[in-house]
């Protein structure tokens, strides 16, 4: 599978019924939610997912205009609510203190929608899509394969993209390598490889913190619901966006770099959200992005025939890549120091040499 993201060039009139299809979809995730939530407290009863579709037909006579959404879009909104309690009940059986049980979406809080199987073809450079019409994006590359799934996203800055997952039919397994690589991934460095590569950390977010912090200010001083206000707050979007599609294309073009390269990419299976609960490191560690560039590696590594591999990151950082002794050292502490073989080498090298030694241990056992 892979996902072709394109820019939508709706019109006027469009962008009217877009927002219209989001605020009903909104409303059905609300009132499925609702639902759910209600049953379990008064009844101590849980509505599964075909439980749940079956109210649809009931809430399109409750409110006419729900006849105007494709039928597999509201499905599609429905299943939305069932994964979000699966994700609840996951995290609760993992013993996680912030279990974030699913939350109603406000107005203009819900930003997509998609169609699973059907209701939309591609003719060139324009999609149809049922109940709303054909609408033209910007096709800067071809879609190669069977579209199986299309997804409608309005950015914060209102800007519209449509996404393709694609099931593919051509073969892109490349040439296989026999280079394998550990990575270690931090705040100082973004990355550094077991072969001795230290790839530095863009910190987009840091870059325009200071431009970021003067618009929120001026933001935060003017009336709300006034036009001034919206104004600035559109200002603030914009940076946001910024920096977040600076993140994007930094994990797409790195992660693809390594799946040319390298055979066998391991990697530390880190906890992103227990580190952030960290607030001297949250925001540069959310800055980072890792779990993008992992993420990304992964799907790119299973279309191209390499193997990523997660490894336990304990004491990665304290392990003596040479002898295997404990050497224990603070954050502060840069340089990994082995009183018992005499190694000397930079601390995150060290934790990449032995990222890649579990890498291998790991696939051996498998």
């Amino acid at each position: 599978m892979r996902v072709f993201r394109y820019r939508l060039k709706p019109t006027k009139a469009q962008v009217t019924k877009l927002n219209e299809q989001l605020e009903l979809c909104r409303w059905v995730y609300n009132e499925t939610l609702a639902m759910r939530k209600n049953a379990f407290e008064q009844d101590g009863k849980s509505v599964s997912y075909f439980e749940s579709k079956r109210m649809l037909p009931i809430w399109k006579e409750m409110k006419q205009e729900l006849k105007t959404v494709h039928s597999q879009v509201l499905q599609d909104v429905v299943l939305r609510v069932n994964l979000a309690f699966r994700a609840f009940f996951k995290r609760v059986q993992s013993g996680e203190k912030e279990v974030g049980y699913p939350r109603f979406k406000g107005k203009n809080r819900y930003d997509s929608i998609s169609y699973p199987q059907s209701g939309f073809y591609i003719d060139g450079n324009v999609i149809w899509l049922s109940k709303i019409g054909d609408i033209k994006f910007k096709l800067h590359r071809h879609i190669d394969g069977c579209v199986k799934r299309l997804t409608i996203r309005r950015s914060s800055t209102k800007k519209w993209y449509v996404s393709f997952l694609v099931e593919d039919a051509q073969n892109h397994i490349l040439q296989p390598s026999d280079e394998m690589v550990g990575v270690d991934m931090g705040i100082k460095n973004f990355a550094v490889l077991s072969n001795g590569e230290f790839i530095e950390n863009p910190k987009f977010l840091l870059a325009d913190e200071e431009r970021l912090k003067k618009a929120q200010s001026k933001r935060d001083k003017l009336p709300k619901g006034s036009a001034k206000r919206r104004k600035a707050s559109k200002i603030v979007s914009h940076l946001h966006e910024r920096v977040t599609n600076q993140r994007e294309n930094f994990a797409q073009q790195l992660s693809r770099e390594w799946i040319n390269k390298y055979g066998i990419i391991a990697f530390e299976d880190l906890n992103i959200t227990k580190m952030v609960h960290n607030h001297n490191l949250a925001k540069s560690i959310l800055d980072a992005a890792w779990n993008k560039l992992v993420q990304y590696t992964s799907y790119k590594a299973e279309d191209a025939g390499r193997k990523v591999v997660l490894v336990n990151p304990a004491n990665t950082s304290q392990i003596c890549s040479s002898c295997g002794q404990i050497v224990k050292k603070d954050l502060s502490i840069r340089v990994h120091n082995c009183p018992y073989c005499g190694l000397s080498i930079d601390r995150d090298l060290n934790a990449a040499l032995n990222i890649a030694r579990l890498g291998l241990q790991s696939l051996a056992s498998a």
